[in-house]
């Protein structure tokens, strides 16, 4: 925690510089080149979104596929058996 602390004040120190004999914290454009040129627009990924969806159901579809099958083996060994007494009513 301490090394932390002391990272990031060193990084505070850092970030502060001289401009005009006064002290001004420097921060990066990340809009603009050192030159003051605005920089292109990022290029965007084609169907971004409908990829997102298919990495996510095709994950959910495989795990749901793979604990089906280990709760079968598990029944079948008798390793795991569910039990039916939750259903009972006294």
């Amino acid at each position: 925690m301490a090394l932390q602390r002391t990272f990031v004040a060193l990084q505070i120190v850092n970030d502060l510089r001289k401009i005009n004999g006064k002290m001004k914290l420097h921060f990066r454009s990340r809009t603009t080149t050192p030159s003051g040129a605005i920089l292109p627009e990022p290029k965007r990924t084609p169907f971004g979104f409908l990829g997102v969806i298919c990495s996510v159901m095709t994950g959910l579809v495989i795990g749901a596929t793979l604990s089906k099958m280990m709760a079968n083996f598990l029944e079948e060994k008798e390793l795991f058996i569910p039990s039916d007494d939750d259903d009972d009513d006294d």
